[in-house]
């Protein structure tokens, strides 16, 4: 995309004057960040849900984007503020360097499952479209996503963010195409609003659709993006209340203010795109794939919108699966690196980075294990790492110390607290019916 220098605004930062780009130009890591809620782990359990319950878990879906932007939100603020990501807070406020490593170690699980779940699900999609082995359908994804990572690297956010949106696209089409060929029933979408369950097994799906949209990676990955696009051109002192953040204003050339504004909407925009798309996997699998067997698998899903809608909506269910794995697993991997640097401090080279968490999906790909089985079993550790994402998260926000005069109002941080509480209480719910087989 064209460098276009727009016509600016002015706007003022201490004693200097300096000019605002307008707000369009300040949108992009939100929707970077939330590919995470359109990842092949979201399809999976939205397609089931549907394909079950039919419109029973509606309210689901749409309270967890309501509590996701929150979160993404919080994230965000946290770079956009301080010039910092999560890890990189947690890593200079964790002492023990025992700590360190021990935190490191179950978000570097989280980063590897969520790797499994993406890697399979571009694997899957291409032995979907063109028969490709899924052991080098999970290759090819991971070479595909080096790319984009290089590209990241290279050529910074911005180009980045215009790939990433682009594959957002046609993960919007490809979920979305069938709901307006065979429209869900309007009075069922009104029913699946009120909230209830049927049954320990629709609570299962409740909790893992909760689990596939607030992820860990994403609430790591979010603070980094915002921290990178908005870097200054100079480097400031590091962030305390008052004369650093004029530093950073002055860098940027952008007061803080503006950037949340602009993150607030950029938040609201991608939370929008991704619920609706999570939405319409739901309606479509319970509009068409109700009661139909085998839709429990993503093959089966395909087999059925095939058998049901036509080779055209199959066609573009895989390949929004396809740009879903893609664009899923670069997230993912940048989210990975962040980690480690931040909380290590310890920078990786790109090529090793990507190979530490594609290995585990590669294996599970070559030694035969079910695509969906892997999925499920991904969802169940990312369950583990959100409390340990959410909690720091609503506690460094809402610290005067740490963002000053833009730190969480008392009820930002009260609805930060009842949304990491509900999280993690489903969370846990997910994780006992697993391992209990209730």
């Amino acid at each position: 995309m064209p460098k276009t220098t727009p016509t600016p605004a002015l706007s003022t930062v201490g004693a200097a004057r300096v000019r605002s780009p307008r707000l369009f130009w300040l949108l992009g890591p939100a929707m970077v960040a939330g590919v995470a809620y359109l990842d092949p782990g979201n399809v999976a359990s939205n397609m089931t849900a549907g394909a079950r319950y039919g419109y029973l878990l509606v309210w689901v879906v749409v309270v967890a984007n309501v509590m996701a932007w929150l979160i993404q939100y919080l994230s965000a603020k946290l770079g956009v503020v301080t010039g910092e990501s999560l890890p990189q807070a947690l890593g200079s406020r964790i002492r023990s360097s025992w700590g360190r490593r021990l935190y490191w170690l179950q978000a570097e699980l989280v980063a590897m499952a969520t790797d499994v779940a993406e890697v399979i699900g571009g694997a899957v999609a291409l032995n979907l479209l063109f028969g490709i082995p899924l052991l080098w359908g999970g290759v090819i994804t991971g070479v595909v996503s080096l790319g984009l990572l290089v590209v990241q690297s290279r050529r910074g956010a911005r180009p980045f963010e215009v790939i990433i949106v682009g594959l957002v696209v046609l993960i919007a089409v490809g979920f979305t195409a069938g709901v307006f060929i065979a429209p869900p029933d309007p009075a069922g979408i009104v029913g699946g609003m009120v909230p209830r369950f049927d049954g320990a097994d629709s609570v299962l799906l409740a909790a893992s659709i909760l689990g596939a949209t607030v992820m860990p990676h994403a609430i790591y990955a979010h603070s980094a993006l915002s921290r990178d696009r908005f870097a200054p051109a100079a480097t400031p002192t590091p962030f305390t209340p008052g004369s650093a953040a004029a530093d950073l204003e002055a860098g940027r050339g952008v007061s803080t203010r503006r950037l949340l504004t602009a993150t607030r909407w950029d938040v609201t925009i991608a939370m929008v795109v991704a619920g609706t798309v999570n939405l319409c996997i739901l309606l479509l699998a319970a509009a068409n794939l109700a009661g139909v067997p085998g839709t429990d698998s993503l093959e089966g899903a395909y087999a059925a919108l095939r058998d049901g809608l036509g080779p055209i909506i199959a066609t573009l269910f895989a390949v929004g699966l396809l740009a879903s794995g893609l664009a899923s697993t670069a997230v993912g991997a940048y989210a990975g690196a962040e980690i480690m640097s931040g909380l290590l401090r310890v920078r990786v080279p790109l090529v090793a980075r990507r190979l530490i968490t594609l290995i585990p999906a590669l294996l599970i790909l070559g030694v035969g294990v079910d695509p969906t089985f892997a999925l499920v079993l991904s969802q169940v550790v990312l369950s583990f790492g959100i409390p340990f994402a959410l909690i720091p998260l609503v506690w460094l926000t809402a610290r005067r110390g740490v963002l000053g005069a833009f730190r969480n109002r008392p009820a930002t941080t009260v609805l930060g607290i009842v949304s990491a509480g509900l999280l993690i209480t489903l969370n846990l719910v997910l994780l006992w019916l697993v391992f209990t087989g209730a």
